[in-house]
């Protein structure tokens, strides 16, 4: 049970960093409410709610075996000073979750294998590995899509957004239920995890650890 603990505690900090990542190049870019909102102190309550926050991702996490960042910052995308700052912004949070993993990564070099820290390190370094590949998909409602949208038509983003949350739920359902849609995050995330130096015996090992109910 303390891995499950230990990762899940992970777990929200680093969606804090995600968020604030957004939040701070945000900033740079113009959007000075970021700093009125609280943003900019990574104080877990300005980003995270119970049930989108905490609960889901859990969830999520105990049946899919994936990272799913569940808060949000309030951007006001009118403020900032151009189109690439806006894509900046989206790239900002999934650019944190790459310098996580490579953290994550080393550290893990310098734990014995089979050994709690070991396991932990390697669930969390494929946490951040599947959220960086989630992220970065270019469908609405992920951060991939939203730098791309600022380049788009004012028309064609509406549009887009307007079937954003349709178009997460049924691209997570699918993910959990098609093992097709399952490899396009997958694979590329245990490419993410080979380039840190990450064994996926010790995810494996981690993963039986993590889910001590069974």
């Amino acid at each position: 049970m303390t891995i499950f603990v230990v990762v899940v505690f992970l777990w929200i900090f680093s969606v804090c960093l995600h968020e604030f990542a957004h939040a701070f190049v945000a900033y740079r870019g113009g959007d000075f409410t970021v700093k009125e909102k609280g943003y900019l102190t990574l104080n877990p309550v300005n980003y995270i709610d119970p049930v989108n926050s905490l609960i889901l991702p859990v969830v999520i996490m105990v049946l899919g075996g994936i990272g799913l960042p569940g808060a949000a910052v309030y951007i006001r995308n009118d403020l900032l000073r151009s189109k690439h700052w806006k894509a900046a912004v989206s790239i900002a949070g999934p650019a944190m979750n790459v310098l996580i993993l490579i953290i994550t990564g080393t550290a893990a070099q310098f734990a014995e294998p089979g050994t709690a820290l070991s396991q932990t390190l390697a669930i969390f370094a494929f946490l951040q590995a599947t959220s960086i590949i989630f992220n970065l998909l270019p469908l609405p409602g992920f951060d991939g899509f939203g730098a791309l949208a600022p380049f788009m038509s004012h028309e064609a983003q509406a549009r887009a957004y307007q079937y954003s949350n349709h178009i997460m739920i049924g691209f997570i359902l699918m993910f959990m239920f098609v093992p097709p849609v399952r490899a396009v995050v997958f694979v590329p995330a245990s490419y993410l995890l080979l380039a840190v130096g990450i064994d996926f015996q010790e995810v494996i090992a981690g993963w039986q650890a993590f889910r001590f109910w069974q």
